[in-house]
């Protein structure tokens, strides 16, 4: 009897102790940038959340360099209290840039490389075994290679307009924009687009293209007088990497994912190379995936529906894969 009632006693004891233990009440807010040494030079990431101890969430930026954190805050105000939302500008990109020019001839392999040593990095300094990686665009080749090679890493890849097959997408793109300018009657377009080779094997191949496509979705500083030779500043910098780089067609070089993948896609502008992208999302094997479609959208979904996006990914992604 006095045995049974010492373990009552001390079941009771420790069970006011554990309840004495004080719960975290104010959780340790990050807003802050640093600069990093990843593939030998220096890079800047910024990192902001509500609570340094939620999961980490990675965006790697498109264009390519293409920095998104002049915009990012309209685009992750509830992300910030879900995750730590962590922007890098990539080398020769936004901030990165200013501190630096890469001493290398920029490659995707490079910014590959980087991409590896950045996640590493981040999962180290927060001690964590895992991240989400969100991508945009030229983006995604950054990300499907890293979730190709370390899926255990990854709690889920998201690309957003991701790119899967760029020869085929360049196609159907043409196809419309040529069809689109004879049923306007747009002597200038109808023009200009003849003049462009497929695949895209000078600077304006990629220029004409991209001008009428801006135009026909609306972007107004597409038909700036200087608009040419600002396009042509971003060219000179990338457009030997781009050409390089785009050859790739995930359908014959990726057909299964080891790690959760969600597509993000906004048809609003009705481009068929949008479905190129749900194509390949039928087709990949994956433990889990998803797509979800932005009606209001095109290529820019983080600026056209950002409320959208980020309850997607607050509702949808993060319940299914954490």
């Amino acid at each position: 009897m006095k045995k049974l009632f010492f373990l009552l006693m001390l079941f009771s004891l420790t069970a006011v102790v554990k309840s004495a233990v004080p719960c975290r009440q104010n959780p340790i807010k990050i807003d802050t940038t640093e600069v990093v040494k990843i593939g030998g030079i220096k890079q800047f990431i910024k990192l902001q959340g509500t609570d340094e101890t939620k999961p980490l969430l990675l965006f790697l930026h498109g264009g390519p360099g293409t920095s998104l954190i002049p915009v990012a805050d309209a685009f992750t105000n509830k992300l910030k209290e879900q995750f730590v939302v962590i922007q890098w500008d990539q080398r020769e990109a936004g901030e990165t840039l200013k501190l630096n020019h890469s001493p290398e001839e920029l490659s995707l392999g490079l910014l590959q490389k980087d991409t590896d040593e950045l996640i590493k990095y981040l999962l180290k300094k927060f001690n964590r075994k895992k991240l989400f990686l969100v991508s945009h665009s030229f983006g995604s080749m950054l990300g499907f290679n890293f979730a190709d090679k370390h899926p255990e890493l990854l709690y889920a890849f998201i690309p957003i307009s991701a790119i899967v097959d760029q020869r085929t997408s360049e196609k159907l793109t043409m196809d419309m924009l040529n069809k689109w300018a004879k049923e306007t009657n747009n002597e200038t377009a109808v023009k200009e687009l003849a003049l462009v080779k497929i695949p895209f094997e000078k600077e304006d191949d990629l220029f004409y293209s991209q001008k009428w496509l801006f135009i026909h979705n609306g972007v107004d500083f597409a038909k700036e007088d200087g608009f040419k030779a600002k396009y042509h500043e971003w060219l000179a910098v990338w457009f030997p990497m781009w050409k390089k780089s785009v050859t790739n067609n995930l359908f014959k070089t990726l057909p299964v994912l080891r790690c959760p993948v969600y597509f993000i896609e906004g048809n609003g502008d009705q481009q068929k190379s949008h479905y190129l992208v749900e194509d390949y999302y039928k087709f990949v094997k994956a433990p889990k995936k998803g797509m979800f479609w932005f009606e209001k959208s095109g290529h820019t979904v983080f600026n056209s529906e950002p409320d959208k996006l980020q309850q997607v990914i607050i509702e949808k992604i993060l319940p299914e894969t954490f």
